[in-house]
């Protein structure tokens, strides 16, 4: 059995500790209450300013990166990400010439490449050219913004809604926009990087709460809530590191009990939960009102890219004449609006898509447990993740599954916490039984090899 170097597991705790204190600045702390203070005095005068306060590649970001790029080539591992995929990518893909089984893909329903959603996109251009051209408020607004806000609208039974050039920056200007100093947002200790953002801009106090613990939730309001003028509760439909699903109709009854906003972030949700697709409204069975504030990306199974607000007149008009990242943002591209409000439909016609989504999630859960993988918390939907441990043994069985022609990506700290890292499949209406069961065999048959190879670490 190989042991590690002991210096490079010091440099890898050194790596460690810095990244977590960079972490710990970089994300709100489940109290994070005061403003920054103002920056200490680190000079007299400009010759005293250290280089690292000046010379981008002296920033001690960039100063990690490298360390980190030296370990991954000390370890031998090869590096993961930015493969290039040379075509569409659906339960199979094309990396360096050769179709590969594919697990990493957002194609949840398999429409990205449906010839009417390629369709509604060519004639969009044909129409209204690549871009828009300009800010939708000034002059680059186009009927399918609005035929695309409408169908959304439409689909959560709410008065309006809003499109969004970015899924992330939804997330960060629709927050920072409704909530302020005077308020408080509480977040699941796992939600989405770009809440986070979003809760820092807002300058709102912060309260982060265990995962799905809404009993939680339920005595922080009771102690605090009068402290505070608006409260704004955000979770996530389907967790996207972790696939399991939020318990909202709990969340519901406590947001009405405690007079706060409800916001749930639907990006892997919609497509993936109800019995038609429609996400989490559908597989709880919740009313229209019970949630203030939609939000979802349009770049997962309605195949486009940004993001949307969804919920009465007022929210969305404050979205479209106040949020920054609407109103000095071009934009989205008419065809990516009609491609996704295509995508839409089709999901809404077949809704035996989203049945095959759910069938294989639960198929591949089964096929995991029995092979003795971990899939954690997943509740067997759009996203399982493999539990691993280590960061370099997830990066290392990432790189020899690419070997064997499976195509899966590891997540490891600081994504997610050191010791969880993982490999997180993207399951599809797509893949075949057989296809699950292949991978499925691969992981457990590799990972073995792996730590038979390389121990613990």
């Amino acid at each position: 059995m190989t042991q590690s170097n002991p210096a490079s597991r010091d440099a890898v705790e050194a790596l460690l500790a810095r990244a977590r204190a960079r972490r710990s600045l970089s994300q709100p702390t489940a109290n994070a209450e005061a403003p920054d203070e103002p920056a200490a005095q680190i000079g007299q005068s400009a010759d005293d300013i250290p280089a690292s306060s000046y010379r981008i590649d002296q920033f001690d970001a960039y100063q990690t990166l490298k360390l980190q790029k030296a370990l991954a080539d000390q370890a031998g591992l090869e590096n993961p990400f930015f493969r290039v995929h040379e075509g569409i990518a659906s339960a199979t893909s094309r990396i360096d010439g050769a179709e590969v089984l594919n697990f990493a893909t957002y194609n949840y329903l398999d429409l990205n490449g449906h010839p009417a959603v390629a369709e509604a996109a060519f004639k969009a251009i044909r129409q209204y050219g690549v871009s828009a051209s300009a800010s939708r408020l000034v002059s680059g607004e186009r009927p399918p913004h609005q035929a695309l806000e409408q169908a959304l609208a439409t689909l959560y039974g709410v008065d309006d809604a809003v499109v969004f050039v970015s899924g992330h920056a939804t997330n960060v200007t629709a927050i920072a926009t409704l909530l302020g100093p005077r308020d408080l947002i509480i977040h699941d200790r796992l939600i989405h990087n770009s809440v986070y953002e979003g809760a820092k801009l807002s300058g709102a106090q912060r309260r982060g709460v265990a995962h799905n613990d809404y009993r939680a939730v339920d005595a922080l309001l009771t102690r605090e809530r009068g402290r505070f003028e608006k409260v704004l509760i955000v979770v996530e439909g389907v967790y996207s590191m972790d696939g399991d699903i939020a318990p909202l109709d709990e969340l519901v009854a406590l947001k009405k009990k405690h007079k706060a906003l409800l916001m749930v972030d639907e990006a892997h949700a919609l497509g993936v939960l109800g019995r038609a697709g429609r996400g989490s409204q559908e597989h709880f069975g919740l009313a229209p009102g019970d949630v203030d504030i939609w939000m979802g990306t349009l770049s997962k199974t309605l195949c486009g890219c940004g993001g949307f607000i969804a919920g009465c007149f007022e929210l969305i008009e404050l979205m479209k004449l106040t949020a920054p990242g609407f109103v000095f943002s071009v934009g989205m591209p008419p065809a990516l609006a009609a491609a996704s409000t295509k995508a839409l439909e089709l999901m809404l016609e077949e809704p035996e898509r989203a049945a095959a989504l759910q069938a294989n999630g639960r198929y591949f859960i089964e096929q995991a447990n029995a092979a003795g993988l971990e899939v954690g918390r997943s509740a067997g939907y759009s996203v399982v993740p493999v539990m691993i441990g280590g960061s370099v043994r997830a990066a290392r069985l990432s790189t020899a599954l690419g070997k064997r022609g499976l195509n899966v990506q590891p997540i490891t700290y600081p994504a997610v916490e050191e010791g969880e890292a993982r490999l997180r499949f993207f399951v599809t209406s797509a893949h075949s039984k057989a296809q699950i069961r292949e991978a499925v065999t691969l992981v457990a048959e590799t990972l073995a090899e792996l730590k038979a190879t390389h121990g613990d670490e």
